[in-house]
């Protein structure tokens, strides 16, 4: 008796021939996709292409319904003056969603350090230079007790960022004693403090310097994940943490590394928003932690890790204020505002689910 093989010639052509039909059946089902799902693919591989195409729709709607005035130099602006602080805190809260996670205490670090900064050189003397430096490293450290909270006490990034938002909250209060620091004040003894509140004019608009950093942060981060070994690494944690785990990744010390960086930018941040608001209050952006998530959401960052561009959250954040004052300018009620955000939140996750199906 004799047994069959496929290791000649005639196995090699079997091979081929089957190598063949595999990429006709394919090159067929690609064919005969719907123009719904070829869209739903081109969105799947550019996830910033959803909230670039949301932009230039407003901008068009808005500038349509509130006439010239929309699109005036100082107008514009101002939205990107307005967005700024909101903008650098959705940077942090990208690197931490894309790890698959969540952080609900970015901005109780942002005012804390920033409050930190304003009483060590307005009140102990200390020089703005130092005591910017001990707000950043601040930063850090408040970022790697999440992270350290997460990987080695494997508490979940929900509950521990819950929890330490109160900690910092109450930590921010207690030094301040729940009194802001007066502008005056610091221009007597911390300019330095203000230099993110500078600005310099171009053909009718107002440029701050906080608006310049938050387009370098996101540029500089937006290198860092796709440009590094680093980046492919964050990307596959909030991909499948297991498999990266397998693959040789050290998962827990490339977390701890984005909580420390998601910390430092949060105190930039914190220095930022000096100058942009002009005095330290302990009560300012109560809000930033549900904004950053609003315009990560709304820039195409998938809520469930491992997909999205960082520079989508730099969008989102845009769309926020590219409605807002939007609406502003048409009369329409700051409660119907925030109204238009919140659907522009659940669209934004239906659209995310709908897309992530291509991959399922």
């Amino acid at each position: 008796m004799s047994n069959t093989t496929t290791t000649g010639p005639k196995g090699q052509d079997f091979e081929q021939t089957l190598d063949q039909s595999d990429t006709k059946v394919a090159s067929f089902e690609v064919r005969h996709q719907s123009p719904l799902e070829r869209i739903r693919h081109v969105l799947h591989n550019n996830p910033t292409l959803v909230p670039v195409i949301v932009l230039v729709m407003s901008l068009f709607a808005f500038g349509l319904i509130a006439g010239g005035k929309f699109f005036s130099a100082f107008n514009l602006s101002l939205i990107l003056q307005q967005v700024s602080i909101i903008g650098i805190l959705a940077a942090a809260q990208s690197l931490i969603i894309i790890t698959a996670g969540i952080d609900l205490s970015v901005a109780a670090i942002m005012v804390l350090m920033s409050v930190v900064m304003g009483n060590l050189a307005v009140f102990a003397g200390v020089p703005s230079g130092f005591a910017i430096i001990v707000g950043l490293a601040g930063g850090v450290g408040a970022g790697m007790m999440n992270g350290w909270l997460i990987t080695k006490v494997k508490l979940p990034p929900f509950i521990t960022t819950l929890g330490t938002w109160s900690i910092f909250y109450a930590l921010l209060l207690w030094l301040s004693g729940a009194q802001s620091i007066r502008g005056q004040d610091i221009d007597a003894n911390a300019p330095l403090l203000k230099l993110f509140g500078a600005s310099f004019n171009i053909g009718g608009a107002r440029i701050t310097l906080s608006a310049l950093l938050m387009i370098v942060v996101f540029v500089v981060l937006w290198y860092m994940l796709n440009k590094t070994a680093w980046g492919r690494h964050v990307y596959a944690i909030g991909d499948d943490k297991e498999a990266a785990d397998m693959s040789g990744i050290r998962t827990d010390r490339t977390l701890l590394s984005v909580y420390g960086l998601s910390g430092f930018v949060c105190a930039l941040a914190g220095w930022a928003s000096i100058g942009r608001v002009g005095s330290i209050s302990p009560q300012s952006f109560y809000e930033g932690n549900l904004d950053s998530i609003t315009a990560v959401v709304i820039g195409g960052i998938s809520l469930f890790g491992g997909r999205g561009s960082i520079m989508g959250a730099l969008f989102g954040a845009l769309i926020v204020g590219v409605f807002r004052s939007g609406l502003r300018l048409s009369g329409v009620d700051v409660l119907w505002q925030v109204f238009a955000i919140g659907w522009l939140i659940i669209i934004a996750v239906a659209i995310d689910q709908w897309i992530r199906r291509v991959s399922a």
